[in-house]
Order: C-alpha cells, then sequence, then structure tokens
C-alpha cells in the first residue's frame, strides 16, 4: 500500500502525484467526503424503500480505501499519472477489478464535487445571456481547439474518421475557451480529430449568441469568423497574402497578438499536466474520455486557488 503520509511531508510530490498543492488537496478532500457521505447516505435510502439493504449504514466488509484522502488520492492519481489498472492495484494492495470498480464510484463524486466549488466549465452555450456567465466581467476572452492522442482504431471508417491531418496521427478534438487568468470557462463536447477547429465552433455556436463587448483572441485556423460572425470582436494575427509578404507593421503586429493569445495555450498547457489527457488514451470508452477531460478542466480551475 502506497505509504500516504509521506506525500502530505513533501509539496513537489503531492503535486507531481495528484497535480495539487498540499492545501488545495485537503480543501477538497473535506468537501468530496461530504459529497461522498450524502451519496451513500441516499444509496442506503433508496436501497431501504426497494428492500434490497439488511445491513445497517456502514456494515459489510471494508475496502482498503478506508479513508477520505486515500479515497481522493486514489482517484487524482489515476488522473494525474494515468498508470495501468494492474500498477495501480500494486501500488494501492487492490485486485485490477477492484481498481476499476473504485474508479466508478469514485469518479462521480469527484465530479459532483467540483461542480460544488464552481470549478467545472460549461459544457453547452444556447444564448448571449448564457455566453456572458461563461467568465463574468471578462474582456477578452480565449478560443482555441486543442488535440489528444488515441489508439488507432480497427475499423477503416473510424481510422478516417479521427485521423488528424495536423497531427499526423489519430485524435480526439475540443474547443476551449479561457480568460487572461487562463481559468476555462467553455468546453465543447469531444469530436473527431478530422474536425478543423473552425468547423467545431461554427457547429457549437450562434452568431446572436456572441457579444460585441468581449474581445475574441483566436488564432489563424478561425479564418472566416468576422464573415460569419459579423457582430464579433475578433483579434487574430494576419494571414499571410498568397503571392506576397506581410509587411514589417504586420508581422510586428503578429507578434503582439500571439504574446497576448499565448494565455491560451498556458490553459491548454495546464490541463495537459495530466497524463490521462496527455498520454495517448487507452481506454475504450468515449464517454470516459469526455469526462475525463471534463474533470481536467475542473482540476486546473480549481488548482488556480491553491497555487
Amino acid at each position: 500500500m502506497v505509504n500516504i503520509n509521506r506525500v502530505f511531508n513533501d509539496h513537489r510530490l503531492m503535486r507531481a502525484i495528484t497535480g495539487l498543492s498540499i492545501a488545495g488537496f485537503e480543501t477538497l478532500r473535506d468537501r468530496f467526503y461530504q459529497v461522498f457521505q450524502n451519496v451513500k447516505q441516499e444509496r442506503y435510502q433508496q436501497a431501504l424503500s426497494l428492500g434490497t439493504r439488511k445491513r445497517a449504514l456502514g456494515g459489510g466488509a471494508k475496502g482498503r480505501l478506508r479513508t477520505p484522502s486515500l479515497k481522493l488520492f486514489f482517484i487524482l492519481m489515476y488522473l494525474k499519472c494515468y498508470p495501468t489498472m494492474d500498477l495501480m492495484g500494486l501500488f494501492f494492495d487492490l485486485d485490477r477489478s477492484n481498481v476499476k470498480r473504485n474508479l466508478d464510484n469514485l469518479i462521480p463524486i469527484l465530479e459532483m464535487t467540483l461542480g460544488y466549488t464552481l470549478s467545472l466549465p460549461k459544457r453547452r452555450i444556447s444564448t448571449l445571456e448564457e455566453f456572458l456567465e461563461i467568465i463574468p466581467e471578462a474582456k477578452d476572452l480565449f478560443i482555441d481547439g486543442t488535440e489528444r492522442p488515441i489508439q488507432r482504431p480497427k475499423d477503416k471508417a473510424r481510422q478516417r474518421k479521427n485521423y488528424s491531418g495536423k497531427k499526423k496521427t489519430h485524435t480526439k478534438k475540443v474547443l476551449i475557451i479561457s480568460d487572461e487568468k487562463r481559468r476555462i470557462g467553455y468546453l465543447s463536447p469531444t469530436r473527431p480529430g478530422r474536425v478543423h477547429d473552425y468547423s467545431l465552433f461554427k457547429d457549437e455556436f450562434d452568431p446572436k449568441t456572441i457579444p460585441k463587448d468581449i474581445s475574441l483572441w483566436m488564432d489563424k485556423g478561425f479564418v472566416g469568423v468576422e464573415r460569419d460572425f459579423p457582430g464579433a470582436t475578433v483579434v487574430m494575427p494576419k494571414k499571410k497574402p498568397k503571392g506576397r509578404e506581410l509587411t514589417p507593421y504586420e508581422r510586428e503586429q503578429n507578434k503582439v497578438i500571439s504574446s497576448i493569445r499565448i494565455l491560451s495555450e498556458h490553459a491548454i498547457g495546464g490541463i495537459k499536466r495530466l497524463r490521462i489527457i496527455a498520454d495517448e488514451f487507452r481506454n475504450k470508452s468515449d464517454q470516459f474520455m469526455d469526462k475525463a477531460m471534463y474533470l481536467a478542466c475542473g482540476l486546473w480551475n480549481y488548482q488556480l486557488e491553491y497555487r
């Protein structure tokens, strides 16, 4: 069994294994345990009403992950380090099937906990009011797409669908909106790697939902947005015209824009501290792939408060 006490005495080790500071972990642990107890009580009452529960609450065999700290450490270590089920079982003295069972039980608890801390990004925007609620009071928002490598599908149709010409491999893609503080306010549904960033943006947003008084910082992958979204205030590097070079002034402007828009890359880099996002995704469930990105964004937003 892993010695969790050693981790609690080493700030660097805590960040390396969980992605959080010690203070951040302890605060999240208290909220996590409260949610865990509430869910446990609800399940107990439901089982009593259905007549499928005979033992009192807390009865039965005790699991290996007995403390709130171990439960939270278990799930955060999996997301941050992304070990195999066998390796997780070795660390926590569990069978691989029990590792999977614990992941299935604890991931929803972590999601609910991050929801209570208001750390999770929005997943759908249908109105102008909802767009303004992404990150209140922000005057600049940064929009960018990011890709995650996946295992090469066996089916040829899925291979073509998920092949990214940009990355030269099979990927899944999402669109992210963040602010100047690198907080992620919106995360799109997960799409195949073949989908272009701007196509994903057009699929998710209607011109009526885009506010006029907020500057939208984008890269050259979104060329055409000013034509299709005439009311939007877009800041984008100038693309090199065919057959001629950019002027020195235009090149200098592009450098300035890129130096500011780098905040979007910092936010994406923060998410990819979690190896489950940066490494080739091994799990077979597309639903869990989307959930992993959702949790990664929530953990990044949460840790910004506890650096």
